[in-house]
């Protein structure tokens, strides 16, 4: 994910990186292109004028922002609600492991001790990532767990429900063998059902895109609306034509592009979540907590950008 400070406006003019122009400028070259044609044949296509009244545009333009503001609405909805989810993630997470670490005592054997659990909790983040990217979490999954528990979680498909299972089979453990009373194990299971929600909203934005329909349409409208603009601007502004139909067309485009590339907001696009700072915020945090060896952290500059 892209994180700028504000430049000034002359710089901004210039910054590509973030941008949605490198994605669409294909698109608006072959426009100014075509534009141009238009302009310099009059508008006239296989000896058919096809010069039209701009007030037309100006009608079906307005209801083209409506509508792409409609579908932005919907696009950002769902990255706001990922947003909140990983947000709220990292909060429980934290919280967890300090009830774990002020109320479970730790047991004698490798599974029964905080760090144990701990690593449980990071390896679940790093589960949930790799997951809403359809990405193997081998790599991720070997450094945290021990071999016998990556060998039975390497064929699982939803890794991180698996392990809120062995989560609480730990707190189920600490219970009978008196390491924590009833009362408090419920409280901290409240914060394992917490984690299990966010999965679900997790799967559920990542498994519900947008109606087709919806996008498809906007996507037409906006393509047909560019290609016939040339030729109701041609009779007023002449020569500049082009370049007035590649500007309107660069904010109807730009903004379909955007609206494309939030609406999924797990993936790995510039201005997707930033998945991979935040799983990295959680580990950090967590073994700080834990009093477990800290991972290496990335320069601030590069924690900006995912």
């Amino acid at each position: 994910m892209i994180i700028r400070e504000r430049v000034s406006w002359f710089r901004m003019l210039f910054i590509m990186r973030g941008s949605i122009l490198p994605k669409i400028g294909f698109q608006l070259l072959g426009l100014f292109a075509f534009s141009a044609l238009v302009t310099y044949y009059k508008g006239i296509v296989f000896g058919l004028n096809l010069s039209m009244n701009p007030f037309a545009f100006t009608l079906i333009g307005i209801a083209l922002a409506i509508f792409l503001g409609f579908c932005n609405t919907a696009a950002y909805d769902r990255f706001w609600e990922g947003r909140k989810l990983w947000g709220a993630l990292v909060i429980d997470t934290r919280s967890i492991i300090r009830q774990v670490k002020a109320y479970v005592k730790e047991g004698t054997a490798a599974e029964d001790r905080l760090s144990y659990f701990t690593k449980l909790t990071i390896a679940y983040t790093y589960a949930l990532k790799h997951q809403l990217r359809e990405e193997e979490a081998g790599t991720d999954l070997q450094r945290l767990l021990p071999e016998q528990l990556l060998h039975v979680i390497t064929p699982i498909k939803f890794k991180p429900v698996f392990l809120l299972d062995e989560m609480a089979a730990f707190l189920q453990r600490a219970q009978e063998q008196g390491r924590i009373d009833v009362y408090t194990k419920m409280q901290i299971d409240q914060n394992l059902n917490n984690l299990s929600t966010i999965v679900g909203g997790c799967e559920r934005i990542h498994n519900t895109p947008i109606p087709f329909p919806y996008y498809l349409l906007l996507h037409r409208t906006i393509y047909i609306y560019s290609l016939l603009l040339p030729f109701g601007l041609l009779g007023t502004l002449g020569w500049l034509t082009p370049f007035i139909t590649t500007f309107i067309s660069y904010t109807f485009i730009g903004l379909d592009a955007v609206i494309d590339e939030i609406k999924e907001p797990f993936g790995t696009e510039p201005n997707d979540l930033a998945l991979n700072a935040l799983s990295e915020t959680v580990e950090f945090s967590l073994c700080e907590m834990a009093g477990l060896p800290l991972p290496p952290v990335r320069k601030q500059e590069a924690i900006k950008i995912d």
